[in-house]
């Protein structure tokens, strides 16, 4: 199964899967305009890889410090996957991976597991 982090709380909105050996990603602007179309935007970046919500096993958010509306915004939209895929979803920061060295997106997954992120589980920072 594939996995799916998503990060609203910066400057753009970033997406990526982890499916296997293969990894992929996207940027976006981080506007209003697109946190009313993020699930869209997901929905076509899953497709556009020949996925769909069914292949998502875990979803990954990056909770803060950043932007709390998109977070807001994206939480919800989570919530959603999660009730009607049975989707497990993190939320992360990266002040969680103390002592780590050039985190990048595709090491969150592994990062959660050693640093015992609880999933479902929603502490946002401000």
């Amino acid at each position: 199964m594939s996995k799916l982090i998503i990060d609203v709380t910066g400057e753009k909105i970033f997406l990526m899967i982890i499916n296997n050996n293969d990894i992929y990603n996207i940027t976006k602007e981080n506007t209003k305009i697109n946190y009313e179309k993020l699930t869209l935007i997901i929905n076509d970046f899953l497709k556009f890889h020949r996925l769909n919500l069914r292949n998502i096993s875990r979803i990954y958010l990056n909770r803060g410090p950043g932007s709390f509306a998109g977070f807001r915004n994206l939480i919800s939209i989570v919530k959603a996957f999660n009730l009607t895929c049975n989707i497990d979803y993190y939320c992360y920061s990266i002040q969680d991976f103390k002592g780590e060295k050039d985190i990048k997106h595709e090491n969150i997954p592994n990062l959660c597991e050693k640093f015992k992120i609880e999933k479902n589980l929603i502490n946002p920072i401000y």
